[in-house]
């Protein structure tokens, strides 16, 4: 897959939205990412649009879409971060456009959808790259790190679980139970847990999902459990729930020889939230040792068994480090859409099972 230039000069980004996604993930790295430099954001927000402005006092901004696309030829690549409704419709616009896309997750409301943008992308020899940006949480690296180690033996359980709690209603297309939408929680941050259980453990044979609405006035699930059953015999438990008043561990991972339990978020997120930037700071993406997971075997870790392992520094500028490889020197796609694909066939499975109460055969 190419890009539009070689040599020095940076490839310039439009990057379309910039609500969460937009402002606190991607404009940001986009900015700290060399290689790249942030032309264009397009939101029909006044307020978001002097935000943008001020934050990154060179860009451009316009309202539509449509005013980003008219200047497709000065533009080397288009980051869709909009609402997942719009993911299709304007990465088939920006392909067609001729410029390589990075769309946010999920790329598609369905696996076919995501198929069907790959084979155009094929077609037109540009690069589609799905922001899965959790693939680079510091917990996650770890437990790659643990496992490529030997140091859990065979993994034969994996728990995950991304949980929150939010009594209270937030609004929003995220919470909408219209399915042209595609809110809801399994679409959201199901999206991360089961793309990192299929980057751990490999293809999926049967899914078991339990999902509910449980907050008075919610819409859309926001409490749901997904089992999985991977071909090479591991078994993926994940949860991902708005309404958990006591929260687990992020990760607890059972191996033949140890398990590693792993409490609290990534501090990347909650340090783009507060305004922090990649490349300003030397410890960015790492934690105190208190927050560190542990290894061990034949003891609760909360009683002190096994001991404390190191947690690896998360890396969400390695993401777009990669894109800008892929684009400028041929380097691989970090994230492809056939990727996110596998990941959706799962959703699908999960969401059928939910609905169905039965298992699913992929």
């Amino acid at each position: 897959m190419t890009g539009r230039k070689t040599g020095d000069t940076p490839l310039r980004v439009g990057l379309v939205g910039y609500g969460l996604a937009g402002s606190v993930f991607h404009a940001p790295l986009i900015a700290a990412t060399e290689g790249l430099v942030l032309d264009t954001v397009v939101t029909s927000n006044p307020e978001r649009q002097q935000q943008a402005r001020t934050e990154f006092p060179d860009v451009r901004t316009v309202a539509t879409p449509d005013e980003l696309f008219e200047r497709a030829g000065d533009l080397d690549l288009v980051v869709i971060a909009s609402p997942n409704k719009t993911h299709v419709p304007l990465a088939t616009t920006a392909l067609e456009a001729g410029l390589p896309v990075v769309v946010d997750k999920p790329v598609a409301g369905t696996a076919a959808e995501a198929r069907t943008l790959a084979a155009l992308a094929e077609e037109r020899g540009l690069l589609l790259s799905v922001f899965q940006n959790r693939r680079w949480d510091n917990d996650f690296l770890t437990l790659r790190k643990l496992i490529d180690d030997g140091e859990l033996g065979d993994v034969w359980r994996f728990e995950s679980r991304f949980e929150r709690w939010r009594p209270q209603l937030k609004g929003g297309w995220r919470e909408s139970g219209d399915p042209a939408e595609i809110g809801g929680l399994l679409y959201d941050l199901g999206s991360h847990v089961v793309d990192q259980a299929l980057v751990l453990f490999g293809p999926v044979t049967h899914v078991y999902a339990e999902s509910d609405v449980r907050r008075p006035g919610a819409e859309a699930d926001d409490d749901t459990f997904i089992a999985l059953t991977h071909a090479g015999g591991a078994r993926s438990h994940l949860y991902v729930s708005a309404t958990t008043a006591q929260l687990g561990p992020r990760f607890r991972v059972l191996g033949s020889r140890a398990g590693y339990v792993k409490y609290g978020l990534d501090p990347q997120e909650a340090a783009l939230r507060e305004g922090r930037r990649p490349g300003t700071t030397s410890d960015w993406g790492t934690e105190p040792e208190d927050l560190w997971g542990r290894v061990g075997a034949g003891e609760s870790p909360l009683t002190g068994g096994g001991r404390p392992e190191p947690t690896v520094p998360g890396d969400y500028p390695a993401y777009y480090a990669a894109v800008a490889k892929a684009l400028l020197d041929g380097g691989p796609n970090p994230v492809t859409a056939l990727e996110a694909a596998a990941a959706l066939d799962v959703l699908e499975a999960a969401r059928r099972s939910a609905q169905e109460k039965v298992a699913v055969t992929l």
